[in-house]
């Protein structure tokens, strides 16, 4: 019997398009042959729908129409499974399909970030990706650096605020930027895909990119911009028990700075999701122009930060090497575009070897979780009154 793999995707996030690009891709490459596909789409307004329609990214052009067709669903937990079932249920309705394994396929706030995790935790369902907590990790970057610093890995100099506190905290933002040094660059701590970043080469720009950064964000973080850098990728597959890092990849910018359209639209904003293979359409050199010393350096410590953050099935971890040689973790991309595919071809996984290996860490680690203790036997309720307290 076919296992039954559910692909996750879409959500309120403003990567939601970058998440369906691959998400088809990931849909195409399970082999038929092991598994039932389930494409599971989660619309802007984070209502989730089936259908054939999912798997063609023509259908995508337009979402409203696109929804129309589908059938809107829930999960129904009973006993041991979770089932998909139409929310408009008719005299004859029948369950539409069973779940034994999740693999998200998403990017973002609200789906990325341990939000979508924390629901498949609740329905017992094994899913491929990090955790609750690592995902939520992963996702703030805020959380994520303090977490490194901990364990002296190294990162540019930074600081952050929250954005709408600016007002009153611009004496400490000028005195905090003027010890780090301009340039800077601004990011909001949540998202990815490059989406909301700026730059400043004084105060005032410092002030302007700050107010434009947080219309996306809450946390904003502001960091040393280096000038002469590489920026090189690993990505991670495994998980805290087992890992093993990927060949590296060198970005070749046109810029100083990989921008969304630069990553996924190649300068097109009009060009629709259909036209682009997603991050795998991202001008890169594999693998990476460095010194076999340099790649081990890189790949050890990206197995690190994988292990520190409890990371789980593939993520990518971004660094830049700067002019004096050194190694600073930029990112962890908890579920990156295009599953990273194209970082493990080299090493002879090919896309459909890496989905396998996606289903089996997911189960495994859902294995044993089971095999953990989270709660007990007993029913304090028994032989409690109203009105005693509780140690």
């Amino acid at each position: 019997m076919k296992l039954k793999v559910a692909i996750f995707f879409g959500g309120e996030s403003v990567e939601h398009e970058i998440s369906v690009i691959s998400a088809n891709q990931a849909m195409k490459a399970l082999d038929v042959n092991k598994y039932d596909v389930l494409p599971i789409y989660i619309s802007k307004d984070r209502e989730m729908y089936f259908g054939e329609e999912l798997f063609d990214l023509n259908n995508y052009k337009d979402l409203n129409e696109l929804t129309n067709k589908l059938t809107k669903i829930v999960l129904v937990k009973e006993g041991n499974k979770v089932k998909i079932e139409p929310v408009k249920k008719g005299l004859f309705s029948k369950t539409i399909g069973e779940i034994d394994v999740v693999i998200p396929v998403v990017h973002g706030t609200n789906v990325e970030d341990g939000v979508m995790q924390g629901y498949l935790e609740m329905l017992k369902l094994p899913y491929s990706s990090s955790d609750v907590i690592a995902s939520a990790v992963g996702q703030d970057k805020v959380v994520m650096k303090c977490v490194l610093e901990q364990a002296n890995i190294k990162m540019t100099d930074w600081f952050w605020i929250y954005g709408f506190e600016l007002d009153e905290r611009k004496e400490e933002v000028k005195e905090k930027a003027e010890k780090i040094g301009y340039p800077l660059i601004i990011k909001p701590a949540c998202l990815g895909s490059s989406i909301g970043i700026n730059f400043a080469d004084n105060y005032d720009e410092l002030l302007e990119a700050i107010e434009d950064s947080s219309q996306y964000d809450n946390k904003i973080i502001i960091e040393k911009r280096l000038k002469d850098f590489k920026e090189v990728n690993c990505s991670v597959l495994g998980s805290i028990y087992k890992a093993k890092a990927s060949v590296l990849e060198q970005v070749n910018m046109d810029s100083e700075f990989l921008s969304f359209d630069g990553k996924y639209g190649k300068g097109n904003k009009k060009k629709a999701p259909v036209a682009s293979k997603g991050m795998a359409s991202t001008q890169r050199q594999v693998p990476a122009d460095l010194t076999k010393e340099k790649t081990q350096e890189i790949k050890d410590i990206a197995l690190k930060v994988f292990k520190q953050l409890g990371a789980s099935g593939v993520v990518r971890i971004d660094f830049l090497i700067d002019s004096d040689d050194n190694v600073l973790v930029n990112e962890i991309n908890n579920i990156p575009g295009s599953l990273a595919f194209y970082l493990w071809q080299p090493e002879g996984v090919n896309f459909s070897d890496l989905m396998d290996e996606l289903v089996e860490i997911a189960l495994n680690i859902q294995a044993k979780k089971e095999k953990m203790t989270f709660s007990y036997d007993t029913n304090i309720l028994e032989n409690y009154k109203e009105g005693n307290k509780l140690k």
